[in-house]
């Protein structure tokens, strides 16, 4: 396997912990384990509550300033979150040691490859964090903006090593590429917006419960609407630069693929929110919007990357 496929398995790897971790999210199981690193005190958790000791609830609900109650789905689902973000911890470096292969031709592969590996293993500390402080709103937050830095930084890393001649580019186009990034600014905006989102339903969803879940978007407010709205805008806005960058690269080239796959993307992330506001914010759909949103960042970092091959 070369790097480059073995910089995709681990980009793929990273995209399903984020999947993942919407899962957990979405399924209130992030207290699923309340000690890190391991969880109820065994590096393999229980199945059932006999398992731990009668007054378990008294030992890790005073640790973690809350009552703990164990749920073994919650439980599981927690503990196969943090297994398979151990085992990308392991991906994420290997991918640096095969990196040393460009150690002599392109030194920036290494040190970007060694950045990825730093960044994961803090993101490791974070996610320690995120349980010692119960959850906390920018806790959460911080850790997922770690996890899409990751996914910018080993994009770049991928596409570094990619020869130019075969993106397709005319020596002749005078396409800005700052378009792009605006793009990219711009739908980082809107997954900030979604956050807040996210952030008042589970405020609302604790004040109303579940058997009230219809009355919890009437109550979100103005954010929602803002953020349902931008996405049209962020639609518009990458159908116009697609209709430019048709003017600069040959239809079947890896930057007009990628640009057509942002927009069908795009088009699915609107279509999963508005399944989120009809159907009343059903669970399984909320770790689905999640990882789109990441892949459409994902995306849009690809063809900056590919446009300025010589950042960094």
């Amino acid at each position: 396997m070369n790097f480059q496929k073995f910089g995709v398995l681990t980009l793929v790897a990273v995209y399903l912990l984020i999947f993942v971790g919407g899962v957990v999210r979405s399924t209130g199981s992030g207290m699923g384990c309340p000690d890190w690193p391991k969880c109820f005190g065994s590096y393999i958790p229980p199945t059932k509550v006999e398992q731990l000791p009668l007054n378990y609830q008294e030992i890790y609900g005073a640790k973690l300033k809350g009552e703990v109650v164990f749920n073994p789905v919650k439980t599981w689902i927690e503990y196969l979150n943090r297994l398979l973000g151990a085992i990308i911890g392991l991906l994420v470096f290997a991918t640096f040691l095969y990196s040393f292969k460009y150690l002599k031709s392109d030194k920036v592969v290494v040190i970007w490859s060694g950045i990825a590996v730093i960044l994961t293993g803090f993101q490791g500390w974070v996610g320690s964090k995120v349980v010692s402080s119960e959850l906390a709103v920018y806790m959460v937050s911080i850790h997922m903006l770690i996890a899409i830095i990751i996914v910018g930084v080993l994009i770049f890393v991928l596409f570094r090593t990619i020869p130019i001649d075969k993106f397709q580019i005319s020596e002749k186009s005078n396409f800005n590429s700052r378009i792009i990034v605006f793009a990219l600014l711009i739908s980082l905006v809107q997954v900030l917006l979604g956050t807040q989102v996210r952030e008042a339903i589970d405020t609302i969803s604790r004040s109303l419960g579940s058997e009230r879940r219809g009355e919890w978007v009437e109550n979100i407010g103005i954010k929602f609407l803002i953020h349902r709205s931008f996405s049209l805008i962020i639609l518009g806005f990458n159908l116009f630069i697609y209709f430019k960058l048709k003017k600069v690269v040959e239809d079947r080239s890896l930057l007009s693929r990628l640009h057509k796959l942002l927009l069908v993307l795009i088009v699915f992330e609107i279509f999963t929110g508005v399944f989120l506001n009809y159907l009343n914010f059903p669970a399984f759909i909320q770790p689905f919007h999640l990882t789109l949103a990441t892949l459409i960042l994902g995306v849009q970092m690809s063809i900056i990357f590919i446009l300025s091959p010589k950042l960094f």
